[in-house]
């Protein structure tokens, strides 16, 4: 069994590893849902829905989108393999992390179970303000799912292309108008044996004591 610090430190984000062939069962799905739905939301109004998606032609459907937008975000210059560019360390990564998306985008509609976390307001339009206080009331949920996920040796990715298309995939998926989605989490066993900490800047060059 993992230690709270190892699950933390080795839940990456897995788009080459994904099985695609593999079945998941349902019940498993559930059960991070279930672990995520723990998650803190403002004023304990658990305002959340979750979709799961297993049907071929929803899967598909969604696939669709996400690729054409994954195209435009590859071109931009905004794509992760283009950042860092001059930086010898980083631009090696980032180039992998680039082809890794790649990959993803021509296979997200092949993925096992797509989880799409949706947030319900009261209206159609978000409220105006603190967004930030408004999106807190989801996100750490998704991030608890996918620990979850993690745990249960299932591998996610949280990916948020398909926005841009949002209303496309609203309908695919039949949503009402006051349902908002935050993200797409392709859901799958992982292949190879495990995970480890990636790489990240050192603390010193991030932490601010008492003021900037």
């Amino acid at each position: 069994m993992m230690t709270p610090e190892e699950l933390l430190t080795t839940t990456r984000t897995v788009r080459k590893r994904l099985d695609l062939d593999r079945h998941v069962p349902l019940e498993l799905v559930k059960h991070c849902v279930h672990v995520a739905l723990q998650a803190p939301s403002g004023s304990n109004t658990q305002r959340w829905q979750w979709l799961v998606v297993t049907d071929a032609d929803q899967r598909a459907a969604l696939g669709r989108i996400y690729r054409k937008a994954c195209q435009e975000y590859l071109s931009s210059d905004r794509a992760a393999g283009k950042l860092f560019a001059d930086d010898p360390a980083r631009a090696p990564v980032q180039q992998r992390v680039g082809d890794s998306v790649a990959y993803l985008a021509d296979r997200m509609g092949d993925v096992p179970v797509l989880v799409v976390p949706c947030l319900e307001t009261e209206s159609a339009e978000l409220p105006a303000g603190n967004q930030a206080g408004l999106w807190a009331s989801l996100l750490p949920a998704v991030w608890s799912y996918m620990l979850a996920a993690r745990s249960v040796t299932l591998g996610t990715a949280w990916t948020t292309l398909h926005l841009k298309y949002e209303q496309e995939a609203a309908e695919v998926l039949e949503l009402p108008k006051n349902v908002h989605q935050a993200a797409l989490i392709p859901t799958a066993f992982y292949t190879g044996e495990t995970f480890k900490p990636a790489a990240r800047q050192p603390l010193d060059e991030v932490l601010h004591l008492d003021r900037w």
